[in-house]
């Protein structure tokens, strides 16, 4: 137990006839500190304070703290804001910009275009295969 807890227990205990002690005498001391010296230990707490709190801080409301860090959906702002410019930038700017964010792994390479093969048409016409039938075939 503390020394002031012990002091608060015996002045409790203390006879009512007794009265107190006179006020330059304090039993216990040493003589090692002056009777009237101030304490230069830890000061009492005071009521309003707490020592893990930071000077000039304010206490903040927890649900102020649960609205500032909810999710906000910002999707229509950012759709009016998408949908009222109708700058579109030119496709070598973009392809150039796109270039100089891409990284240098395989993994961040855009995949190759694979040229589109046009169907083969014949070379011949309708009226070719029917002058070759009538050749080959005889007149039909």
């Amino acid at each position: 137990m503390s020394a002031s807890l012990l002091r608060r227990g015996l002045e409790l205990l203390e006879t009512p006839g007794r009265g107190k002690a006179p006020p330059g005498f304090q039993p216990g001391r040493d003589g090692a500190r002056p009777a009237g010296a101030a304490r230069r230990g830890k000061r009492p707490p005071e009521p309003g304070r707490t020592k893990a709190t930071v000077k000039g801080r304010v206490v903040k409301s927890a649900i102020e703290e649960y609205h500032k860090k909810k999710a906000v959906n910002h999707l229509r702002a950012n759709l009016q804001y998408m949908l009222k410019g109708r700058f579109v930038a030119n496709k070598a700017i973009t392809e150039q910009v796109l270039a100089q964010n891409r990284g240098r792994k395989s993994k961040d390479q855009p995949p190759k275009k694979v040229a589109k093969k046009k169907p083969e048409g014949t070379v011949f016409t309708e009226e070719d295969f029917r002058k070759f039938e009538r050749e080959y075939f005889g007149r039909l």
